[in-house]
């Protein structure tokens, strides 16, 4: 994975910072913000966790991923898995350090004001996870690879359009798309092109949430919101540090061409 992330990394110079939250002989559910088509940013934040810790969590997949050949095998290939209860459990019983996104396709699938921002519904099931088995939650943000693109044309434009609207009359095609949520969008990055713009990116571990106290309550509904609500605002609220404190844009563009013209 390092070597094949070679080009990314060096595109993106991504920075990690909150590592010491995370123990490695106390497995952790970590719980983070999906950003904008969901392939770019997270292998690098495996990666950089991986060479700064020497955790490497399994990552649960959303079920499509699985289902597309070839892709899905290349995910296995690097630890990812179907994000199932029962997977999650058999990784928790093995004490197994997780890796999940709440927000799933559908917080890939951003529209143009979901930029930076959770999209989680009603989902619970990573709390009730968590708590069944007392496991840490250590909420992590992604900040920049939203920003790496502007988008065109999102989901609500789809659906709205004839095309789309004919797709979601096909029973099958709208059953893929779940009636509509994960219509992708279509963004441009540099100029018109869809190559990213040099972004640099952020990732920041918060600290642990414990639910060894709350076991037993794996299935009231109160207690998987209160652990749910928890988990957002902890990312929310580091989303909106590094915002603040991520490198103008200006200012890194300026080293990305220092480091694709160096001087002599």
């Amino acid at each position: 994975m390092r070597q094949l992330l070679l080009a990314q990394r060096w595109y993106f110079q991504p920075v990690l910072s909150g590592a010491e939250h995370l123990c490695a002989t106390r497995p952790a559910l970590l719980v983070g913000n999906h950003t904008l088509y969901g392939i770019v940013d997270s292998p690098l934040f495996v990666s950089e966790l991986y060479r700064r810790t020497g955790v490497f969590p399994r990552s649960l997949g959303d079920h499509f991923h699985f289902s597309v050949p070839g892709w899905g095998r290349l995910l296995r290939t690097f630890g990812a898995v179907p994000g199932t209860p029962e997977t999650c459990r058999q990784l928790m019983e093995s004490r197994q350090h997780i890796l999940v996104f709440p927000g799933g396709a559908r917080e890939v699938a951003k529209r143009r004001g979901e930029i930076n921002q959770l999209v989680w519904k009603q989902r619970t099931g990573f709390a009730r996870m968590a708590i069944a088995h007392g496991y840490d939650i250590l909420p992590f943000a992604s900040v920049g690879c939203d920003e790496s693109w502007r988008i065109r044309y999102d989901g609500d434009d789809w659906q709205a359009s004839r095309i789309g609207q004919w797709l979601l009359r096909q029973p099958r095609i709208a059953s893929a798309l779940r009636g509509g949520d994960i219509f992708m969008p279509l963004a441009t990055g540099i100029g018109p092109t869809p190559l990213p713009r040099p972004e640099p990116f952020h990732f920041r571990i918060g600290a642990p949430i414990r639910t060894e106290h709350l076991q037993g309550q794996a299935q009231d509904p109160a207690v998987q919101w209160a652990v749910r609500e928890q988990t957002a605002s902890a990312i929310n609220e580091m989303i909106s540090q590094l915002k603040k404190e991520r490198i103008p844009r200006r200012e890194a563009l300026r080293g990305w061409r220092r480091r694709l013209l160096p001087t002599t």
